[in-house]
């Protein structure tokens, strides 16, 4: 039974993709940010998080790179995961073409409120990230999932099952891993989160995972992260 499950979502998330390559606007970049809103994440964490998200995107530097590959614009879309049962897009796919596009998409991230619960299915969100991709409208040169979080894998699709699917369908996953909390939680059998992140949940040409060892350094490390995304996709 859990194989036929497996299948039949691998069939959903197949299909409306092979539309999009047919119908969809044209970007530089498809990139889905994956924000961990898991019970792990305590009241002001959430809120400096969504700060810095809000921080990175408008970044004049980012945004100068956003905009300036061949099509000129990418698409970009905020979800929020927790359990397997609690995924939630935040911010829609907005395509990025000028820079008030991106304050207005920054706007939105600080503005919306905290929808997710439950504990860390990290392969629901890329499974989430996957299908919302699929059938945003967009027909970007290339695909990115950006999965935060401070806590390993835990619960809903088999992670690799999630990571392969993903990759096999062109989409790039790239993760940032935050050691900061209480000395940083970790990745099965007590690894360093950022060596679960780069060993089970990252892959595609080029995927790479950051870890965030302080607080402060968290909104840097996402502006870096974001022109390491986007350059590549020029």
């Amino acid at each position: 039974m859990r194989l036929v499950c497996l299948l039949a979502l691998a069939a959903c998330l197949a299909a409306p993709a092979a539309a999009q390559e047919q119908t969809g606007k044209k970007a530089d970049l498809e990139l889905c940010l994956a924000v961990d809103g898991s019970g792990s994440i305590q009241e002001d964490e959430f809120a400096f998080q969504r700060l810095a998200y809000a921080q990175a995107v408008s970044n004049p530097q980012v945004v100068d790179i956003m905009t300036g590959g061949y099509e000129g614009s990418i698409a970009i879309a905020l979800m929020e995961w927790g359990g397997p049962d609690s995924m939630h897009p935040i911010v829609d796919w907005t395509l990025i073409e000028k820079p008030e596009d991106a304050q207005a998409f920054a706007d939105a991230v600080v503005a919306a409120p905290r929808r997710a619960f439950g504990w860390n299915s990290i392969s629901n969100a890329i499974a989430f990230c996957q299908q919302w991709m699929a059938g945003n409208g967009f027909d970007g040169f290339r695909k990115v999932i950006d999965v935060s979080g401070d806590a390993g894998q835990r619960g809903g699709l088999p992670l690799p099952f999630a990571r392969d699917l993903a990759v096999d369908a062109g989409i790039v996953i790239n993760g940032l891993a935050l050691h900061y909390r209480s000395g940083g939680l970790t990745g099965p059998g007590g690894m360093p989160l950022v060596e679960h992140f780069r060993q089970d949940v990252i892959g595609g040409t080029g995927a790479f995972a950051i870890a965030v060892e302080k607080e402060e350094e968290f909104a840097d490390a996402l502006i870096r992260k974001l022109i390491l995304e986007i350059a590549s996709a020029e």
